[in-house]
């Protein structure tokens, strides 16, 4: 016969592996894309419904630098790597305060992970803050279709399952061109960085927000500037009464031709302060400049995109995340280019052959990424202080 306490021990291992079985089943979940095509696997992370553009990011690591990146609110994002999560999350590595992406796509979710700087796992993070992921679906197949087609709205639900109305529903959703996100993402007051340690600030420094990140923050903070970061509609003379150093155009989501309110600040900057802008305000400093823009076919995002500059002639290995350019053809001639893509020969950045102005396309902040780029903050101090000198 079973002694009672063995039954009992019996018991707990039955109730634990049971436990254990159903916290590893996960809710079924679809992708549905634009085009027709529907990607069945799990859902991991909040359980719901999203939409936006479907986008790829060739980055092995970082995926939490990149679901908190403000440049990319509206899209859902596939990571090509397959194995996502092992690291966990912390509270450190964050480009803002919260998660941005409108959804979040891998090919395994790590459920395990381990770093000694994890407070929490992936999964429970993404639940936390309400974002809906999908795993288990071949994210190769996924990113091909993205490049021979381009990138496109799509769907991921837990909660219908229907695929002829989940394809509508990506059909209906509004494309990325046209759309203004700089006004969902950016700042509703002023404020000034701060940041751990004290430095003296040689630079006084006015950073506007399209979808700034934290990481650039740090940079400008650590060359001894003091940052004053203003939301994406402040006004350009309210920016000249503060009397600034030089003035920083941040990275950010959406058209950059939508974003009219800020060309026409930008416009009205040039060549009274020193700017330096980034990402999208590389893009919204063109259209100030008069050049046009236009939407790339699948956009640049990841960490390892080989850029030239021409300057220098150099290769930089820069991180990347874009899905519009700027028409070189169209650069007024006080305009000269200094940075090309090496992949496919995208504008990655150009300068005022008289006044103190420069901008990038690409990330030299990183995060995630590599620092061949890093000297572009110290070029910008460099401006400011030339300017400084020469009054």
């Amino acid at each position: 016969m079973v002694s009672a306490g063995r039954l009992i021990r019996n018991s707990w291992i039955v109730r634990f592996l049971g436990v254990c079985y159903f916290s590893f089943i996960n809710m079924k979940a679809k992708l549905a894309l634009a085009n027709g095509i529907v990607f069945t696997g799990e859902s991991f992370g909040a359980e719901g419904e999203t939409t936006g553009e479907v986008v790829f990011n060739t980055s092995m690591i970082g995926y939490q630098e990149i679901l908190t990146d403000p440049s990319y609110c509206g899209q859902i994002v596939t990571m090509t790597y397959p194995h996502i999560g092992n690291y966990g999350v912390n509270t450190e590595d964050v480009e803002s305060a919260k998660p941005q992406v409108a959804g979040f796509v891998v090919r395994e979710y790590s459920k395990f992970f381990s770093n000694y700087r994890a407070t929490e796992s992936l999964g429970d993070y993404l639940k936390r803050n309400g974002i809906v992921g999908i795993e288990g679906i071949d994210t190769r197949k996924l990113t091909r279709i993205i490049r021979e087609v381009g990138a496109m709205n799509g769907v991921i639900s837990t909660e219908e399952l229907d695929n002829d109305l989940l394809i509508k529903k990506a059909q209906l959703t509004p494309s990325m061109a046209g759309l203004d996100l700089a006004k969902v993402v950016t700042t509703k007051s002023v404020y000034k960085f701060h940041s751990d340690g004290m430095h003296e600030s040689a630079f006084n420094v006015i950073a506007y927000d399209f979808g700034i990140k934290t990481n650039i923050l740090r940079k400008l903070f650590e060359r001894g500037c003091n940052v004053t970061v203003v939301p994406a509609s402040f006004p350009a003379d309210k920016v000249l009464q503060m009397n600034p150093d030089g003035i920083f155009l941040s990275n950010g989501p959406g058209d950059p031709s939508a974003v009219e309110y800020a060309v026409n600040n930008v416009r009205n900057l040039i060549g009274r302060k020193p700017i330096f802008g980034i990402c999208l305000g590389h893009q919204i400093l063109a259209l100030a400049a008069g050049a046009r823009t236009y939407k790339l076919k699948f956009g640049h995002r990841g960490a390892n995109h080989p850029v030239k500059n021409l300057c220098r002639g150099t290769i930089e290995v820069t991180s990347h995340n874009h899905g519009f350019a700027v028409d070189p053809d169209s650069l007024p001639q006080e305009y000269e280019i200094t940075h090309i893509d090496l992949n496919d020969n995208v504008l990655e950045g150009f300068r005022h052959k008289s006044y103190p102005l420069f901008c990038v396309q690409f990330h030299p902040e990183a995060s995630p990424g590599p620092h061949d780029s890093d000297y572009l903050f110290d070029d910008f101090v460099g401006m400011m202080d030339n300017v400084k000198v020469s009054r």
